[in-house]
């Protein structure tokens, strides 16, 4: 049965081209088949409104500019969200560290001598001039991150294996751990570099990011209102719409 919406056709030629700009969703026949059924109301209502539809992108977005009025969120109702939802603005403790890994020895007792032995004396360069870390990271580490001197970014707690992660937030910002770490990876000599304590964060922190979300909010939910009042208008036959 052919799809119409509101007399007029969509091909399945028309489907077909559309699929190529939904390969990544979990069917793309529906996702194509949709947008076009969306893609046609807005068509028709803007030649209802009397815009010029000979560009028909340029129409549609015209449309949706007069149409999806919304009261833009302030810093108030920003506000009034933070204060009425705190389980979402809190955080872990978190760290950033570096790091010198050296592999474990092979299993015997010699090579595992050796390995840490090596890693020690590196330990004792590190305490030594801890300016150095980042070079001798560059030339020690087997961890991808020695590129870059051993950084290892921001994480929080659960990121990391549980050896590694005690001696990091055991440790104070700036301080590099008095002794080697060995993990399942191998030998670590780590430098914490800042630590955060978990908690609440701080409302000027985020207020701009959350006001944009917020607006972004509206904006998807005015959208969806307008697109489920023309489906639920419409005539669409050989094809179900599902609920907007």
């Amino acid at each position: 049965m052919a799809i119409t919406v509101n007399g007029v056709e969509i091909t399945e030629a028309q489907v077909q081209a559309e699929m190529d700009n939904h390969a990544d969703t979990p069917s793309p026949r529906d996702a194509a088949v949709q947008q076009l059924v969306l893609h046609q109301l807005l068509l028709e209502k803007a030649k209802e409104e009397g815009f010029d539809t000979s560009n028909e992108g340029r129409a549609i977005g015209e449309l949706l500019d007069k149409t999806l009025q919304f009261t833009p969120v302030d810093e108030d109702a920003a506000r009034a969200f933070y204060d009425q939802h705190p389980e979402q603005f809190t955080q872990g403790d978190s760290a950033v560290a570096s790091h010198i890994l050296f592999p474990l020895g092979q299993g015997d007792e010699l090579s595992n001598r050796l390995a840490r032995a090596k890693a020690e004396g590196v330990l004792a360069e590190v305490q030594a001039d801890p300016t150095r870390f980042a070079d001798l990271a560059r030339e020690h580490s087997t961890c991808p991150s020695g590129k870059q001197g051993g950084d290892l970014g921001q994480f929080g707690r659960g990121q990391m294996v549980p050896e590694f992660e005690q001696a990091v937030f055991g440790s104070d910002a700036g301080e590099i751990v008095p002794t080697l770490v060995e993990t399942q990876f191998g030998y670590h000599i780590i430098q914490v570099n800042a630590r955060q304590e978990g908690g609440k964060v701080a409302f000027e922190d985020i207020k701009d990011r959350l006001q944009q979300y917020l607006n972004q909010m509206a904006s998807r939910q005015a959208m969806h209102e307008y697109l489920s009042k023309l489906v639920s208008a419409a005539k669409i036959e050989g094809y179900a719409m599902p609920g907007l």
